[in-house]
């Protein structure tokens, strides 16, 4: 027997009714906020993903050569491929331009709960608009964006790499000292981090401050060590714009500021933030983004752009995890012949619901009145339209009630006025 390989998931339609339900949320909030829907193709050229992510990224990509002797990637995410057709088809949009986006990625990785060989993202981007209430407007978007679909419980994380990297230049570290430190803030390893900064030749002083600093929520402990960097002063008054807005106008409250957010991606700049869902545990992060330098990278006119990532299928499993009720997804109709003959008749009236916008199915197994009403309640339909010889003389069906088991006959001229009091 072939089996489905491995890291990836058949969906059952059960499983396809909470996908198309957390789709459908997240559209909405995506909608209301003004973005607009791009999609881009399953697979790009290999050089579009090292551009972005250096060559390391090469050993979890799913890579091929083609007939072309092309070198092309599956992609493993979607910022890229939607910065890549921004540069080659929307450069000339008006400003801002806000674009979201759902699509299957692919990374050759080691598959867990949670992680998989291909999986679903959802995302968007803002282009052309670095100002504080862009900023304060895409963390609303995507708390709302979780909170709108249902999660009961969701944290905002809050950081600055700009001044991450003040803090940086403060302490004298090279540019090879920081990538080193970087993994171990990421990771929030900070008994890890205080050795590797020692090692790095920073004093004991500054190694209890650097620590300090990095998991205080309270800016002006930043402000004061800062001082006299006009860069990191004039970035910390954005950032005051930024919450206060998020806070005041948004009226997003449950937020933290967490200068360890360091996103590890060179091409982050400015406000990074992640969402977590506590449910989840160690895997908790659902969401993460902020603003970065990508289009100058890629070959396009460099301007401001920010966005962030969902994982679609972990925020199903948080949900799972709160034990939210999902929607069901109950057929409307569903129309038993009583014998042969009446197959023509009851189809006739199937097309006519069906014409109006219900869900309608009929029975095509010819199975009796008995059989059809069981295999109807699997289906949890919410009304059986019963079509027989002697009510159909009187142009007239049954129905019947599924979930009080009520029956009436009807003329079926008001057949259709009933079902849409229902």
């Amino acid at each position: 027997m072939v089996q489905v390989p491995r890291g990836t998931r058949d969906f059952t339609p059960e499983e396809m009714v909470k996908r198309q339900y957390l789709e459908q949320a997240m559209t909405a909030t995506f909608s209301s906020f003004g973005y607009q829907q791009i999609q881009t193709p399953s697979f790009e050229h290999v050089e579009l993903f090292t551009a972005k992510s250096g060559d390391a990224i090469i050993n979890e990509l799913y890579a091929f050569t083609d007939k072309g002797g092309r070198q092309l990637a599956l992609r493993p995410e979607l910022t890229a491929p939607v910065i890549r057709c921004y540069i080659e088809r929307l450069q000339m949009e008006p400003k801002p331009l806000k674009v979201f986006y759902f699509g299957n990625c692919y990374r050759y990785d080691r598959p867990q709960k949670g992680r998989y060989r291909e999986f679903q993202q959802a995302g968007c981007e803002i282009i052309g608009a670095g100002t504080p209430e862009a900023a304060a407007e895409l963390l609303a978007l995507a708390y709302s964006l979780l909170q709108n679909a249902g999660l009961q419980t969701i944290h905002l994380n809050i950081g600055n790499l700009t001044l991450v990297k003040s803090l940086f230049k403060k302490l004298r570290l090279v540019h090879d000292d920081q990538k080193t430190l970087l993994p171990f803030i990421d990771k929030g390893q900070f008994e890890d981090l205080k050795v590797a900064l020692r090692d790095c030749g920073v004093s004991e002083q500054e190694t209890t401050t650097c620590l300090q600093l990095l998991q205080t929520p309270d800016l002006s402990d930043i402000r004061e060590f800062l001082r006299g960097d006009t860069e990191a002063e004039k970035e910390l008054s954005v950032m005051e714009t930024i919450l206060e807005l998020l806070q005041n106008a948004f009226a997003v409250k449950d937020y933290s500021l967490k200068l360890s957010i360091v996103r590890g991606l060179d091409y982050y700049t400015g406000m990074v933030f992640e969402i977590d869902a506590p449910v989840l545990g160690a895997e908790k992060q659902l969401c993460g983004g902020g603003f970065y330098e990508l289009i100058p990278l890629l070959g396009g006119t460099a301007v401001p752009t920010a966005g962030f990532a969902v994982g679609f299928d972990r925020t199903i499993l948080a949900l799972e995890a709160e034990h939210f009720v999902f929607p069901a997804s109950r057929l409307d109709v569903y129309v038993v012949p009583v014998n042969p003959e009446m197959v023509p008749q009851a189809i006739q009236i199937v097309q006519q619901l069906r014409s109006t916008g219900l869900s309608v199915d009929f029975d095509v197994l010819q199975r009796g009145i008995g059989k059809s009403l069981k295999y109807a309640a699997a289906k949890q339909a919410h009304t059986v339209v019963i079509v027989g010889p002697k009510e159909l003389e009187n142009n007239s069906v049954t129905l019947r009630d599924m979930d009080t088991g009520a029956q009436q006959t009807m003329a079926i001229s008001a057949l259709q006025t009933m079902l849409d009091k229902k």
